[in-house]
């Protein structure tokens, strides 16, 4: 039952944030909401046992790839977002309110996680081994291709950003 209650928080958390996000007026609020679902997803994964893939979603996506946004949202000077819905809510004060209550409601679906460690739910389950070298070995056993494709579609895409950067030397003569 109380993985249950868990599940439930952790989901309206997860839909609060993502509604949020949506009709946030500021990118960087935006962003921020964005946050605050890859914490509850993160979260997701701990109850269900799989703590290497909740730190990983920590500090690769609510890390890395968040700080990367916000700085492209800075670079480009669009904090500020030009939406007909942020605006009609009154978006500061309802913004407030709501990552005030969605951070409280994420705390609590944290410590109610953590005091139900060793509980019923999770020894009724199997035993999954859920080390790095155990996930290592079987996304490169079974997903091998997958992964060369993904590397060989990033590095194409990091020739066509650098190609499309560089000025045309013709141009800079002119």
């Amino acid at each position: 039952m109380g993985s249950f209650i868990v599940f439930i928080i952790l989901a309206a958390i997860a839909i609060g944030a993502a509604i949020g996000m949506l009709i946030s007026k500021s990118a960087v609020h935006s962003a921020l909401f964005l946050v605050l679902n890859f914490g509850a997803i993160a979260i997701f994964y701990l109850v269900l046992n799989a703590p290497f893939i909740a730190m990983v979603q920590i500090t690769v996506y609510a890390g890395a790839i968040m700080v990367l946004f916000l700085f492209v949202i800075m670079l480009l000077g669009a904090e500020q977002l030009r939406g007909a819905l942020g605006v009609a809510l009154g978006a500061e004060m309802w913004q407030r309110i709501l990552a005030g209550l969605l951070t409280a409601g994420l705390l609590a679906a944290f410590l109610l996680a953590l005091a139900q460690k060793g509980g019923a739910a999770v020894s009724s389950a199997g035993y999954i081994d859920t080390s790095p070298f155990a996930l290592g070995l079987r996304l490169f056993a079974a997903y091998l291709f997958p992964f060369e494709v993904t590397g060989v579609l990033l590095l194409v895409a990091m020739i066509g950003v650098v190609i499309f950067s560089q000025k045309k030397k013709g141009d800079s003569n002119a």
